[in-house]
């Protein structure tokens, strides 16, 4: 177990899955649902393999077993949220429901073991109305810290405006949207998954950082200036470009090149800067965390595991040792994510 510093280890994307939804993506499977990229993702993670049996075993424990990983690792608190798909892969009354339930599961998760658990609520994309309502309930009433929206629901996108009620919500309840990923669409995935990049070795960074740039570049947050998205996985590559999408976006918008590409109130890099919030989940790797800090500021970058997906607990020690001040670790590690969920 890694030594305890004076600041708390919070981990912001740690996936959880209630037994149902697992039943219920096999009942997907044996029907024949047809998303290659969910056939691809959950056809793995429902068989029998070992890494599948033991990501079976972890992912729907809100019990001993996590808080044993946990102390393992020295993790003193996870931030829990659906595992993708979600509930996005379901119809719009069958998501909804399915959202209330896991989201009443949840709470009393956290209820039993505060000091441990916090989370993030599901919901329905599907029926933009009753997924606002359903984020404001979870708030409110169950006291859980946003939504989490597994990237595409259905192949659509939240810079529909059909789906602003949803950023709406959030902005008014000022809590934020963590943008997780899933694999690519139907319309998307086929070069990917001819090679075995659909998940999360390439596709899933691909997908989510063109579904955050479509939301940028659509604007949103010149429609909700207050309105903040998480990103995981350092921002799924969106930082390494911010000079070339700001170059590009401007000599578009001047050429009046697409119709769809509208002037904004700012460059696309400043919105990244001011509205997103980036977290270390899956790369535990010193280059590109001391990089997306030095671009996007030490307040927006948090700690993650991406548990248990990516449960490798001797990854905690790379965060521990990057050359920054114990002061620069604790908002990595602490106080970030404190003040983006309102712990």
């Amino acid at each position: 177990m890694p030594t305890q510093p004076n600041y708390l280890r919070i981990a912001t994307e740690e996936a959880f899955a209630p037994p149902e939804l697992i039943a219920r993506y096999r009942k997907l499977l044996n029907d024949g649902y047809d998303d290659p990229g969910f056939r691809s993702l959950w056809g793995f993670y429902s068989g029998s393999s070992p890494r599948a049996t033991a990501l079976a075993e972890r992912i729907q424990d809100l019990g001993e077993r996590r808080l044993r990983d946990m102390d393992d690792s020295g993790i003193a608190m996870q931030i829990l949220s659906l595992t993708a798909p979600g509930v996005q892969v379901f119809d719009a009354p069958e998501a909804t429901a399915l959202a209330r339930s896991f989201n009443d599961q949840l709470s009393e998760a956290i209820l039993k073991r505060p000091d441990r658990f916090s989370g993030l609520a599901a919901i329905a994309p599907q029926d933009p109305t009753g997924a606002a309502k359903e984020l404001e309930r979870g708030v409110r009433q169950l006291g859980l810290k946003g939504a989490i929206i597994n990237s595409h629901t259905r192949g659509e996108y939240l810079d529909d405006s059909k789906f602003w009620p949803i950023f709406e919500a959030a902005e008014h309840l000022n809590v934020p949207v963590y943008i997780h990923p899933t694999t690519p669409p139907k319309s998307m995935i086929g070069p990917f998954i001819e090679r075995g990049l659909d998940g999360a070795i390439f596709g899933f960074a691909v997908e989510t950082g063109l579904h955050l740039l479509r939301v940028i570049v659509s604007g949103v947050f010149d429609r909700f200036p207050k309105l903040r998205i998480v990103v995981g996985h350092l921002g799924e590559g969106l930082p390494y470009w911010l000079f070339r999408i700001d170059f590009m976006h401007r000599a578009m918008v001047k050429a009046n090149r697409y119709a769809s590409v509208q002037k904004l109130q700012k460059q696309p890099s400043d919105y990244i800067k001011e509205n997103v919030y980036v977290t270390t989940s899956g790369m535990a790797w010193e280059p590109p965390i001391l990089y997306a800090q030095s671009v996007l500021g030490v307040d927006r970058v948090l700690y993650a595991m991406d548990y248990p997906y990516q449960f490798v607990p001797e990854e905690v020690q790379v965060t521990d040792n990057l050359p920054i001040s114990d002061a620069d670790k604790e908002k990595l590690y602490q106080t970030n994510a404190e003040q983006v969920f309102s712990l």
